[in-house]
C-alpha cells in the first residue's frame, strides 16, 4: 500500500473524528436526507472544489463536474444529475462555473489531437467559432483565453436554459434561476458574468418549448 493511499486513509479518519468532536450528531443528522438550494455544474479541474470556494457545508452543493463544465443536450450524466437536481431536489439556484487557466478551453484553441477527448474538445471548439471575430480580435493570447472561458460559462447557461428539464419547471411554475460566473485561480475570486435566467423568455423564440396541458 503505497504512502499517500494510507494517508488518505488516517485523513478520513482525523475528519471524521474532528467532525464528531465540534458535533457528535453531525453525520447522524446529514444521513437524513438532502435538500440543497444549489446545483453547480464545474470543471473537473481538481483546484476548483465547489464547496470551498462558495463557503458550503456538505449537504448544501449538488454538483456535476466535466471537463471545461460542459452542458451537452446529448450527455445523459449531466441531464439525470439536472433532472434530479430539479425535479426532486427542487433546487433554486443552478451556477455553471467555469475557470480560467481551464485546460480544456486551452486544448480547444489548439489543433493538436489528445486522444478521445477530441470529441469532448470538438463542443468546445464550436463555442470559438460562435465567437470567432471577437475573439481573433483580442491581440494579448491570454485576454483571449480568458474571453474563451467566459464566453464558454455564457453558452453553457444558454444552453441550460433550452433543455426540456428547465423549461418544463418554468412553465410549471417553478423557482430556478440560471447563472454564469467564472472562477480566479490565482485569486480565490468568482466573477458574476451578469448571464441569469428565470425564464425562457430571453432565448430565441426556435428554443421555446411548448408543453401540453
Amino acid at each position: 500500500m503505497s504512502d499517500f493511499y494510507q494517508k488518505i486513509l488516517d485523513n478520513n479518519k482525523e475528519w471524521v473524528e474532528s467532525t464528531l468532536a465540534d458535533d457528535p450528531n453531525y453525520f447522524k443528522d446529514l444521513a437524513q436526507g438532502q435538500t440543497p438550494p444549489l446545483l453547480w455544474i464545474g470543471c473537473s479541474d481538481s483546484r476548483v472544489p465547489a464547496n470551498e470556494i462558495i463557503g458550503a457545508k456538505p449537504g448544501e452543493v449538488f454538483v456535476h463536474r466535466n471537463i471545461a463544465n460542459m452542458v451537452v443536450h446529448s450527455d445523459m450524466n449531466m441531464l439525470s444529475v439536472l433532472d434530479y437536481a430539479v425535479n426532486v431536489l427542487k433546487v433554486k439556484h443552478v451556477i455553471v462555473c467555469g475557470h480560467y487557466g481551464c485546460g480544456g478551453i486551452s486544448a480547444a484553441m489548439k489543433n493538436d489531437s489528445i486522444g478521445i477527448i477530441d470529441n469532448w474538445i470538438r463542443h468546445i471548439k464550436d463555442i470559438y467559432r460562435l465567437h470567432k471575430k471577437e475573439l481573433d480580435s483580442i491581440e494579448d493570447e491570454t485576454e483571449r483565453f480568458n474571453k474563451f472561458v467566459e464566453f464558454n460559462v455564457i453558452e453553457q447557461v444558454f444552453d441550460l436554459a433550452k433543455t426540456s428539464i428547465v423549461q418544463s419547471a418554468w412553465k410549471s411554475g417553478q423557482e430556478l434561476y440560471l447563472h454564469g460566473w467564472a472562477y480566479g485561480l490565482n485569486s480565490g475570486f468568482v466573477t458574476d458574468l451578469n448571464v441569469n435566467f428565470s425564464s425562457d423568455e430571453d432565448l430565441d423564440e426556435v428554443y421555446q418549448l411548448k408543453f401540453s396541458k
